[in-house]
């Protein structure tokens, strides 16, 4: 591949339609990691764009992709369509704030209405949003000995050190999302009736990965080194490709791009936290906060109540 430029990059992508690649951090700007770039695999040119970081996931419908902007004190969950010509990332203002940093790149589920994050730097958290509404529909620590009943089910006998990052997945059906646990178990979490059931299908081997495929049946990997087809009970799920179209228009429509001669993004974003949205005006306005609250409201909340007091 002689039209990469010969640099270190930490993280790569190629865009859906397999024309560019999109890498960070940028490999030729005395800003790198505060830009990307985008190559164009036919003509080998280069071009500069904004930072992102860990992968960029697709939507099912199409025409929209996912990443992150990651910092020790919060990540964003950046959107930006590709429907347009293979460029760089022109991200949407409608995006999601989560606390801290260090997660998995989302998973969607097969119709494009959720997606479940794993993370973070510090602990073995899974959250699931709606989407195009950003709501926060479950947030859980693994193995966590919380009394409801998917910290039960995934806190009994498991190490906190032992969880796999990539152990979860939706299979065909939308609201079904599987779990793999240290002790080979499989979660098969029912997001719409709220139920959670134990498949110990796996002889006790820590489950390192877990993915889905194109039938809708899940694929597992071992800390044993095996590789295990699991076969999902219900039959085959035909998604409804115009509905999940919609969804993306849907959110599309909902927001607007960022500007792209501000380099301040941030400015331009309105953050959605899972209950809430915060415009910049919000943002610049909020002097509470409780020890609950994220840690990224918390000093921003901190820092407006120092401005406040002439400090």
């Amino acid at each position: 591949m002689h039209h990469v430029p010969d640099f270190d990059y930490q993280h790569l992508a190629f865009s859906p339609d397999g024309d560019a690649l999109w890498a960070w951090p940028a490999h030729n700007t005395t800003n790198a990691w505060d830009r990307s770039d985008t190559i164009d695999l036919r003509s080998g040119t280069v071009r500069s764009g904004r930072a992102w970081d860990t992968g960029i996931v697709e939507h099912p419908g199409g025409g929209l992709v996912a990443t992150y902007n990651s910092d020790q004190g919060a990540t964003l969950v950046l959107f930006a369509r590709t429907d347009l010509a293979s460029g760089p990332l022109r991200f949407l203002r409608r995006a999601l704030i989560i606390d801290v940093d260090g997660y998995e790149a989302p998973v969607f589920s097969s119709d494009g209405r959720r997606f479940a994050i794993r993370g973070n730097a510090y602990e073995e958290t899974l959250s699931v949003y709606e989407f195009p509404t950003l709501r926060l529909m479950l947030f859980t620590t693994l193995g966590d000995d919380e009394p409801d009943r998917l910290s039960s089910a995934t806190g009994e006998g498991a190490d906190v050190a032992d969880w796999s990052r990539h152990n979860i997945a939706f299979d065909a059906r939308p609201g079904v999302l599987w779990i793999g646990r240290p002790d080979g178990t499989l979660l098969e979490l029912n997001l719409d009736e709220e139920t959670v059931t134990p498949h110990p299908l796996l002889g006790g081997a820590p489950v390192t990965a877990l993915g889905r495929l194109v039938t809708g049946d899940l694929v597992a990997a071992t800390a044993t080194g095996e590789v295990v087809l699991v076969a999902v009970a219900g039959g085959p799920h035909i998604p409804d490709r115009e509905a999940m179209v919609e969804v993306v228009r849907t959110f599309v429509d909902s927001t607007s791009e960022v500007p792209d001669d501000d380099q301040d993004l941030e400015r331009h974003l309105v953050l959605a936290d899972g209950e809430r949205s915060w415009d910049q005006d919000d943002l610049d306005s909020v002097t509470e906060a409780s020890s609950a609250d994220p840690t990224w409201l918390q000093v921003q909340a901190a820092v407006n109540k120092m401005r406040a007091d002439g400090r």
